[in-house]
Protein backbone atom coordinates (compact mmCIF):
# COMPACT_ATOMS: atom_id res chain seq x y z
CA UNK A 1 0.00 0.00 0.00
CA UNK A 2 1.38 3.41 -0.97
CA UNK A 3 1.61 6.22 1.54
CA UNK A 4 -1.35 8.61 1.55
CA UNK A 5 -0.33 12.28 1.34
CA UNK A 6 -2.57 14.55 3.41
CA UNK A 7 -3.25 18.28 3.56
CA UNK A 8 -4.83 19.46 6.82
CA UNK A 9 -7.01 22.56 6.84
CA UNK A 10 -6.98 24.59 10.06
CA UNK A 11 -3.89 22.72 11.23
CA UNK A 12 -3.36 25.15 14.10
CA UNK A 13 -6.77 24.48 15.63
CA UNK A 14 -8.01 21.79 18.02
CA UNK A 15 -9.08 19.25 15.42
CA UNK A 16 -6.24 20.09 13.05
CA UNK A 17 -3.67 19.53 15.78
CA UNK A 18 -5.28 16.21 16.69
CA UNK A 19 -5.13 15.07 13.06
CA UNK A 20 -1.49 16.05 12.57
CA UNK A 21 -0.55 14.30 15.80
CA UNK A 22 -2.13 11.04 14.65
CA UNK A 23 -0.57 11.29 11.19
CA UNK A 24 2.87 11.39 12.81
CA UNK A 25 2.27 7.90 14.20
CA UNK A 26 0.61 6.42 11.11
CA UNK A 27 3.03 4.73 8.69
CA UNK A 28 0.40 4.72 5.93
CA UNK A 29 0.05 8.53 5.95
CA UNK A 30 2.33 11.52 5.39
CA UNK A 31 1.65 15.10 6.38
CA UNK A 32 2.29 16.79 3.04
CA UNK A 33 0.80 20.22 3.69
CA UNK A 34 -0.96 22.43 6.24
CA UNK A 35 -3.19 25.47 5.78
CA UNK A 36 -4.33 28.16 8.20
CA UNK A 37 -5.99 31.56 8.09
CA UNK A 38 -3.56 34.50 7.80
CA UNK A 39 -4.12 35.55 11.43
CA UNK A 40 -3.14 32.04 12.60
CA UNK A 41 -0.30 31.42 10.14
CA UNK A 42 2.35 31.51 12.86
CA UNK A 43 0.88 28.33 14.37
CA UNK A 44 2.16 26.42 11.32
CA UNK A 45 5.83 27.08 12.08
CA UNK A 46 6.14 23.82 14.00
CA UNK A 47 5.30 21.67 10.97
CA UNK A 48 7.97 20.21 8.69
CA UNK A 49 5.95 20.22 5.46
CA UNK A 50 4.52 22.65 2.90
CA UNK A 51 2.68 25.53 4.56
CA UNK A 52 0.27 28.10 3.18
CA UNK A 53 -2.59 30.47 3.95
CA UNK A 54 -4.21 29.45 0.65
CA UNK A 55 -5.25 25.95 -0.40
CA UNK A 56 -5.37 27.15 -4.03
CA UNK A 57 -1.64 27.95 -3.86
CA UNK A 58 -0.73 24.69 -2.13
CA UNK A 59 -2.56 22.03 -4.16
CA UNK A 60 -0.69 22.52 -7.47
CA UNK A 61 2.43 21.38 -5.62
CA UNK A 62 0.65 18.33 -4.13
CA UNK A 63 -1.21 16.50 -6.91
CA UNK A 64 -3.30 13.63 -5.56
CA UNK A 65 -2.96 14.64 -1.90
CA UNK A 66 -6.14 14.21 0.15
CA UNK A 67 -7.45 17.38 1.80
CA UNK A 68 -9.00 16.94 5.27
CA UNK A 69 -11.24 19.75 6.55
CA UNK A 70 -12.99 20.08 9.93
CA UNK A 71 -13.44 23.85 9.91
CA UNK A 72 -16.74 25.68 9.26
CA UNK A 73 -19.42 25.37 6.55
CA UNK A 74 -18.36 28.31 4.36
CA UNK A 75 -14.65 27.50 4.68
CA UNK A 76 -15.27 23.81 4.00
CA UNK A 77 -17.29 24.65 0.87
CA UNK A 78 -14.36 26.72 -0.38
CA UNK A 79 -12.11 23.74 0.31
CA UNK A 80 -14.44 21.43 -1.62
CA UNK A 81 -14.53 23.77 -4.61
CA UNK A 82 -10.73 24.17 -4.64
CA UNK A 83 -10.22 20.40 -4.37
CA UNK A 84 -12.71 19.84 -7.19
CA UNK A 85 -10.91 22.30 -9.46
CA UNK A 86 -7.50 20.74 -8.77
CA UNK A 87 -8.69 17.12 -8.79
CA UNK A 88 -7.62 16.40 -5.19
CA UNK A 89 -9.76 14.08 -3.08
CA UNK A 90 -11.29 15.70 0.02
CA UNK A 91 -12.61 14.47 3.36
CA UNK A 92 -15.02 16.91 5.02
CA UNK A 93 -15.93 16.47 8.69
CA UNK A 94 -17.67 19.82 9.15
CA UNK A 95 -21.29 19.99 10.33
CA UNK A 96 -23.90 22.74 10.16
CA UNK A 97 -24.30 22.85 6.37
CA UNK A 98 -27.58 24.28 5.11
CA UNK A 99 -29.54 22.25 2.50
CA UNK A 100 -28.27 24.63 -0.18
CA UNK A 101 -24.67 24.17 0.96
CA UNK A 102 -25.08 20.38 0.90
CA UNK A 103 -26.16 20.64 -2.74
CA UNK A 104 -22.98 22.61 -3.47
CA UNK A 105 -20.93 19.90 -1.75
CA UNK A 106 -22.62 17.25 -3.91
CA UNK A 107 -21.85 19.26 -7.06
CA UNK A 108 -18.17 19.44 -6.09
CA UNK A 109 -18.16 15.67 -5.57
CA UNK A 110 -18.99 15.23 -9.26
CA UNK A 111 -15.45 16.38 -10.13
CA UNK A 112 -13.25 14.66 -7.53
CA UNK A 113 -13.60 11.88 -4.92
CA UNK A 114 -15.22 13.50 -1.88
CA UNK A 115 -16.28 12.15 1.51
CA UNK A 116 -18.59 13.79 4.03
CA UNK A 117 -20.27 12.55 7.17
CA UNK A 118 -21.68 14.42 10.20
CA UNK A 119 -19.71 12.11 12.50
CA UNK A 120 -16.48 10.28 11.67
CA UNK A 121 -16.88 7.83 14.57
CA UNK A 122 -17.23 4.21 13.47
CA UNK A 123 -19.32 3.54 16.59
CA UNK A 124 -21.86 6.25 15.77
CA UNK A 125 -22.22 4.96 12.25
CA UNK A 126 -22.84 1.44 13.52
CA UNK A 127 -25.49 2.93 15.80
CA UNK A 128 -27.11 4.68 12.83
CA UNK A 129 -27.45 1.30 11.16
CA UNK A 130 -29.17 -0.45 14.07
CA UNK A 131 -31.48 2.33 15.34
CA UNK A 132 -34.13 1.84 12.64
CA UNK A 133 -34.27 -1.87 13.49
CA UNK A 134 -34.84 -1.08 17.17
CA UNK A 135 -37.50 1.51 16.32
CA UNK A 136 -39.30 -0.96 14.07
CA UNK A 137 -39.25 -3.71 16.70
CA UNK A 138 -40.63 -1.42 19.43
CA UNK A 139 -43.30 0.11 17.24
CA UNK A 140 -44.95 3.53 17.09
CA UNK A 141 -46.21 3.63 20.70
CA UNK A 142 -42.71 4.45 22.01
CA UNK A 143 -41.85 8.16 22.18
CA UNK A 144 -38.51 9.12 20.64
CA UNK A 145 -36.16 11.71 22.11
CA UNK A 146 -32.55 12.61 21.34
CA UNK A 147 -30.19 14.48 23.66
CA UNK A 148 -26.71 15.65 22.70
CA UNK A 149 -23.92 17.27 24.73
CA UNK A 150 -20.94 19.12 23.24
CA UNK A 151 -18.19 21.49 24.34
CA UNK A 152 -18.91 25.17 24.81
CA UNK A 153 -17.18 26.18 21.56
CA UNK A 154 -19.48 24.23 19.23
CA UNK A 155 -21.25 26.56 16.83
CA UNK A 156 -24.19 24.54 15.45
CA UNK A 157 -27.19 23.15 17.31
CA UNK A 158 -28.56 20.51 17.26
CA UNK A 159 -25.39 18.70 16.28
CA UNK A 160 -25.11 17.19 12.83
CA UNK A 161 -24.97 13.76 14.45
CA UNK A 162 -28.19 14.35 16.41
CA UNK A 163 -29.91 15.42 13.21
CA UNK A 164 -28.65 12.31 11.41
CA UNK A 165 -29.90 10.10 14.26
CA UNK A 166 -33.25 11.85 14.03
CA UNK A 167 -33.38 11.38 10.27
CA UNK A 168 -32.84 7.64 10.66
CA UNK A 169 -35.59 7.38 13.26
CA UNK A 170 -38.01 9.48 11.22
CA UNK A 171 -37.34 7.40 8.12
CA UNK A 172 -38.15 4.24 10.08
CA UNK A 173 -41.65 5.73 10.55
CA UNK A 174 -42.00 6.77 6.94
CA UNK A 175 -41.55 10.50 7.62
CA UNK A 176 -38.90 13.17 7.25
CA UNK A 177 -37.26 14.65 10.34
CA UNK A 178 -38.58 18.11 9.40
CA UNK A 179 -42.11 16.74 9.79
CA UNK A 180 -41.50 15.32 13.27
CA UNK A 181 -38.71 17.22 15.04
CA UNK A 182 -39.27 19.48 18.07
CA UNK A 183 -36.15 21.37 19.16
CA UNK A 184 -37.68 23.56 21.86
CA UNK A 185 -40.38 23.12 24.48
CA UNK A 186 -41.34 26.05 26.69
CA UNK A 187 -44.46 27.26 28.46
CA UNK A 188 -47.84 25.57 28.58
CA UNK A 189 -47.56 23.48 25.42
CA UNK A 190 -50.02 20.69 26.24
CA UNK A 191 -49.44 16.95 25.83
CA UNK A 192 -46.57 15.65 23.76
CA UNK A 193 -47.51 15.38 20.11
CA UNK A 194 -47.91 11.86 18.80
CA UNK A 195 -44.97 10.77 16.70
CA UNK A 196 -42.79 13.79 17.35
CA UNK A 197 -39.04 13.41 17.80
CA UNK A 198 -37.53 15.73 20.38
CA UNK A 199 -33.96 17.02 20.05
CA UNK A 200 -32.25 18.67 23.01
CA UNK A 201 -28.81 20.27 22.98
CA UNK A 202 -26.57 20.87 25.99
CA UNK A 203 -23.36 22.91 25.74
CA UNK A 204 -20.56 23.10 28.27
CA UNK A 205 -17.00 22.28 29.21
CA UNK A 206 -14.84 20.25 26.83
CA UNK A 207 -17.23 17.40 25.98
CA UNK A 208 -16.11 15.85 22.67
CA UNK A 209 -19.60 14.54 21.93
CA UNK A 210 -22.30 12.57 23.79
CA UNK A 211 -25.50 11.39 22.07
CA UNK A 212 -28.37 9.52 23.72
CA UNK A 213 -31.48 8.21 21.98
CA UNK A 214 -34.45 7.49 24.24
CA UNK A 215 -37.25 5.04 23.44
CA UNK A 216 -39.87 5.92 26.06
CA UNK A 217 -42.71 3.46 26.52
CA UNK A 218 -45.32 2.72 29.16
CA UNK A 219 -43.61 1.14 32.15
CA UNK A 220 -40.17 1.01 30.56
CA UNK A 221 -37.62 2.94 28.54
CA UNK A 222 -34.54 2.11 26.52
CA UNK A 223 -31.56 4.47 26.36
CA UNK A 224 -28.84 4.05 23.74
CA UNK A 225 -25.80 6.23 24.35
CA UNK A 226 -22.61 6.89 22.43
CA UNK A 227 -19.82 8.89 24.10
CA UNK A 228 -16.75 10.13 22.29
CA UNK A 229 -13.97 10.37 24.85
CA UNK A 230 -11.77 12.64 22.73
CA UNK A 231 -11.41 14.21 19.29
CA UNK A 232 -9.09 11.35 18.36
CA UNK A 233 -12.19 9.23 17.72
CA UNK A 234 -13.22 11.52 14.87
CA UNK A 235 -9.66 12.07 13.65
CA UNK A 236 -9.01 8.32 13.35
CA UNK A 237 -12.20 7.93 11.34
CA UNK A 238 -11.16 10.78 9.05
CA UNK A 239 -7.73 9.25 8.38
CA UNK A 240 -9.36 5.91 7.63
CA UNK A 241 -11.73 7.68 5.23
CA UNK A 242 -8.84 9.52 3.52
CA UNK A 243 -6.94 6.30 2.84
CA UNK A 244 -10.11 4.64 1.53
CA UNK A 245 -11.04 7.60 -0.65
CA UNK A 246 -7.82 7.41 -2.68
CA UNK A 247 -9.15 4.33 -4.48
CA UNK A 248 -12.57 5.79 -5.30
CA UNK A 249 -13.89 7.63 -8.36
CA UNK A 250 -15.58 11.01 -8.58
CA UNK A 251 -19.33 11.18 -9.13
CA UNK A 252 -20.94 10.95 -5.70
CA UNK A 253 -20.57 12.33 -2.20
CA UNK A 254 -19.29 9.32 -0.26
CA UNK A 255 -20.06 8.70 3.42
CA UNK A 256 -19.40 6.24 6.22
CA UNK A 257 -21.95 3.68 4.94
CA UNK A 258 -19.98 3.46 1.67
CA UNK A 259 -16.69 2.84 3.47
CA UNK A 260 -18.04 0.46 6.11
Amino acid sequence: MSVCDLVIMGAGGRMGSTLTGLIAGDHDCRLAGVVERPQNAQSLDRYDCLKSISLEDLLPRLPGAVVVDFTAPEASLATAHAAARMGNPAVIGTTGFSPEQMKELEKAAAHTPMFWTPNMSVGINALLAVLPILAEKLGPTYDLEIMEIHHNKKADSPSGTALKLGQQLAASRGKSLDELKVCCREGIIGPRGQGEIGLQAIRGGDVAGDHTVYFLGLGERIEVTHRAHSRETFARGALRAAKWLVGQKAGKLYGMPDML
